[in-house]
């Protein structure tokens, strides 16, 4: 009787119901739970990989030197000190910086465009940047008080009107992300050819400069150029904030993200927006640095999918992850010296292009 009265219980339906919600809730938790381990595991290898870029180096120091030198300077002497906290930790944390804002530029780019090839490199941002360096170091000019940001502010400024540009051509077709596609490469291929030109006019002196900025190179990297890169990150980062939902229905199509309430164009006008001031801030100090923003988030895209509250960090740590394992093995490659990290990040990014192709990543788009 006990059993026939549960049997007819009303309860027994709900029951029956809700079950399946239990399991997808279940899925669910499991499925965060695991992309935030990935986090924090991808948060651990960078810490250990910046640990091992203060480490590399022509000064032969060793771990606890290094661990003294940055958590207890007071047991450290002053040459371990200058090596430590003056010269190879700006470097450090600008290669991290630098690779988190391509790393999340990537992201942003290949979101609003739908768009797998699309990177602020492969869109005219970086050449644009290089463009407005080496004319800044082929004429000379110098700021009179902060002679120091003539270069970077040129690149600066230069890779902003490259955004301006691709968003002029864009908005006359409604902003749609084939226009800005070919608008970019349009404009890629402009300031390539402004820098061969540059180039071509340069002294012999004055080229190998130019060169040596466009290749990429952390030994610009200092106390007052850091904070300039860190604080564009955060604050573009923040101004994101509010637009993650809205950025991970984009990569439904625009139709369904306009149907569940998502201004489409705006959306796509801020997001273009934000990535050119985080590339502009980026390439400003350290020179052409290719594939990054192409690569970090195909891995991030791999590894916690497309849900933009964990694709965003995702991307950042292995921008950052990049950069700086290409900064240690830059210095591991020529022992007594450090190959430009340009060169490296294209070294990298290149077998991992290869890769996508193989493995057949198109089902992401």
């Amino acid at each position: 009787m006990t059993a026939s009265r549960e049997a007819g219980s009303p309860q027994s339906p709900g029951a029956v119901q809700t079950a399946p919600d239990g399991a997808r809730l279940a899925v669910y938790r499991s499925g965060a739970l695991r992309r935030l381990a990935r986090l924090a595991a991808a948060a651990a290898v960078l810490a250990a990989l910046m640990v091992a870029d203060i480490l590399t180096g022509p000064a032969m120091l060793g771990l606890g030197d290094v661990l003294r030198g940055l958590f207890v300077p007071a047991h450290a002497d002053n040459m371990t000190l200058i090596i430590v906290r003056d010269i190879r930790l700006p470097s450090t944390l600008m290669a991290t910086l630098v690779g988190m804002s391509l790393g999340v530029a990537g992201v942003h780019m290949q979101t609003i465009l739908g768009n797998p090839l699309a990177s602020p490199y492969t869109l005219g941002f970086s050449a644009a940047a290089g463009f407005g360096a080496a004319l800044a170091i082929l004429t000379g000019f110098s700021l009179p008080f902060l002679p120091w940001l003539t270069v970077p502010l040129s690149a600066f400024v230069m890779c902003v009107l490259a955004a301006a540009l691709v968003f002029a051509f864009s908005n006359i077709r409604g902003m749609r992300p084939e226009i800005m596609v070919l608008a970019g490469i349009a404009t890629l291929f402009m300031f390539q050819s402004a820098q061969s030109l540059v180039q071509y006019l340069a002294a012999p002196e004055v080229l190998q400069a130019i060169v040596f900025w466009l290749f990429g190179s952390l030994l610009k990297a200092s106390w007052n150029n850091v904070p300039i890169v860190a604080v564009v990150f955060a604050l573009t980062s923040l101004a994101v904030l509010p637009h993650l939902w809205q950025l991970t229905a984009l990569r439904l199509g625009d139709a369904r993200a306009a149907a569940i309430g998502v201004d489409v164009r705006r959306l796509r006008v801020k997001m273009f927006a934000l990535v050119a001031l985080l590339t502009a801030a980026a390439v400003a100090f350290v020179g052409t640095i290719g594939f990054v923003g192409l690569v970090a988030p195909h891995i991030a895209r791999m590894l916690v999918g497309e849900d933009q509250r964990v694709l965003l960090p995702m991307a950042a740590l292995m921008g950052a992850i990049t950069m700086a394992g290409s900064s240690v093995l830059s210095k591991l490659v020529s022992p007594g010296g450090v190959i430009p990290i340009g060169i490296v990040t294209a070294l990298i990014g290149v077998p991992f292009l290869f890769f996508l192709i193989l493995r057949g990543q198109r089902r992401h788009w």
